[in-house]
């Protein structure tokens, strides 16, 4: 399926040069001088190797044909990550190589989307915000305002955040699983 090259975003599996590729880092780039491009970083699916390309900002991309399925994420065992199909209640395990950011967000029983390139799954497709509970944060400085600061927090699943000065531990919060960011109170 080709696509204009602006539409990529981080996590799209992309066929370039009869290989599979895994978009880490998409910039758009915007010289002084010249034509406007895209600056991809991405990881071959099938070597594990990175490269970073350049693409003119008119151009066409061709993006994987994957399949989806709805999948319920159920514990960890070391470096292996077991998930079950809904329908079939097939069980399938993926590595931590695959998962990559989604380990961020991971809870046991969280609905996730598999894709899947041929019956091989390449990716894990988280939904677009989660609720997780922080289980530290610093205490908040007296004279901090709502709106100007934000202090440092970890999650249940022991990711970073930053999230406002009024927040205390144990409060449940809604996370962006895109960019990291803290959303809104849960």
């Amino acid at each position: 399926m080709q696509m204009n090259v602006t539409s990529v975003r981080v996590g799209n599996i992309l066929e370039i040069d009869n290989g599979l590729w895994r978009v880490m880092k998409a910039t758009h780039v915007t010289p002084g001088k010249g034509v406007a491009c895209m600056q991809l970083e991405m990881r071959n699916v099938e070597t594990g190797t990175k490269t970073n390309k350049r693409f003119n900002s008119s151009e066409r991309v061709e993006r994987a044909v994957l399949s989806q399925r709805d999948m319920q994420y159920l514990y960890a065992d070391g470096d292996d990550y077991h998930f079950m199909d809904m329908e079939t209640y097939d069980q399938i395990t993926l590595n931590s190589e695959i998962l990559e950011d989604a380990l961020a967000y991971l809870l046991p029983e969280m609905m996730v989307q598999v894709e899947f390139h041929e019956d091989r799954p390449l990716n894990v497709k988280l939904p677009q915000t989660v609720v997780l509970e922080v289980i530290e944060c610093d205490a908040a400085l007296k004279g901090q305002t709502a709106t100007s600061s934000y202090k440092p927090g970890r999650l249940e699943t022991g990711a970073s955040i930053m999230v406002p000065p009024y927040l205390e531990s144990g409060t449940r919060v809604k996370v962006n699983t895109e960019t990291g960011e803290f959303v809104e109170r849960a």
